[in-house]
């Protein structure tokens, strides 16, 4: 039942969806078997259809929530696309997309624009460090506009978590910059498309590639021999034992996915979002399964 398996999934989200967003975020190809889907649904009391918006629960709240994030997700992404470049003028970063809500058309006042950034080889952390170094004495810290948690080297593109929530992550992104390398991330992670195969990158924005300026450039020229693979092993190390330090409370398979911290990835992730989505979708497929006798495959983190 894939329709109800999407309903579900965005419903965690409290984020109604349309019958062409179900099919898209669906598993099956077919869309007459999604529309079946979506009326056997509707005539059993599983689901409400509100203003075109397909519902779980009855909260028709949610319905102008969505509508005014969508207004202001549109107003936020010039200002989304400006910083994206404006990243991309780091040293060793060669891509940077948008990622998270803002990614799917949503943005609040609680929200924050994250960044999903692919870098140089071996130099993932030198650039990293420079980013948080910067926020931290620019933006007072703030992550509001500057979320820059996740890091991926450009040579080792897979995303090794494979699951219904990455699929989701990934095929969401908007790329920025750095067409190239972004396509290339994109081809290394075909997997997605096996959980989501009617949904394709949105490349509806221009993808511009950004020269470095001359103080990039010098960190470059200054760290491309063997002191920037020490520099970038000692910001690894330090960053570690921060981490392992400040969330002692997180075990260590915990520490792994939310945290995960080697040569070519580094996320910040404490809350471990991704582990509470897949928990909290496969306790929904057991409540349906539990009050209207539906079995729903369970998901995998």
């Amino acid at each position: 039942m894939e329709a109800l398996k999407t309903i579900l999934y965005f419903s965690i989200f409290n984020y109604p969806i349309t019958k062409e967003e179900v099919y898209r975020f669906s598993g099956n190809k077919c869309r007459q078997v999604i529309d079946t889907q979506l009326e056997l649904l509707i005539s059993k009391n599983i689901i409400s259809q509100n203003d075109n918006y397909y519902i779980f629960e009855t909260n028709v709240d949610c319905i102008q929530r969505r509508q005014k994030g969508n207004k202001m997700a549109q107003d936020i992404m010039p200002k989304a696309c400006k910083v994206a470049k404006f990243i991309t003028k780091f040293p060793y970063v060669e891509s940077v997309s948008l990622s998270g809500s803002l990614s799917k058309g949503y943005y609040d006042d609680d929200g924050d624009i994250d960044f999903f950034i692919i870098t140089k080889p071996n130099r993932l952390w030198i650039a990293r460090t420079l980013l948080i170094l910067y926020k931290k004495l620019f933006l007072l810290n703030s992550r509001k506009y500057f979320c820059v948690n996740y890091f991926i080297s450009n040579d080792n593109l897979l995303i090794e978590e494979q699951n219904r929530f990455t699929a989701t992550e990934l095929l969401t992104l908007i790329p920025i910059t750095g067409k190239k390398c972004f396509k290339k991330f994109v081809a290394t992670n075909a997997w997605a498309k096996t959980y989501l195969p009617n949904l394709d990158i949105d490349y509806s924005h221009k993808i511009t590639n950004i020269k470095k300026p001359w103080l990039s450039k010098n960190i470059q020229m200054i760290c491309d021999g063997n002191f920037g693979e020490m520099l970038d092993h000692f910001f690894k190390s330090i960053t570690i034992k921060k981490w392992q330090s400040k969330f002692r409370h997180l075990t260590k398979e915990e520490l792994l996915i939310a945290l995960k911290s080697t040569d070519t990835v580094s996320k910040h992730h404490p809350q471990n979002f991704q582990k509470k989505v897949i928990d909290t979708l496969n306790e929904k497929y057991l409540e349906v399964k539990n009050e209207f006798n539906l079995e729903l495959s369970p998901e995998h983190a």
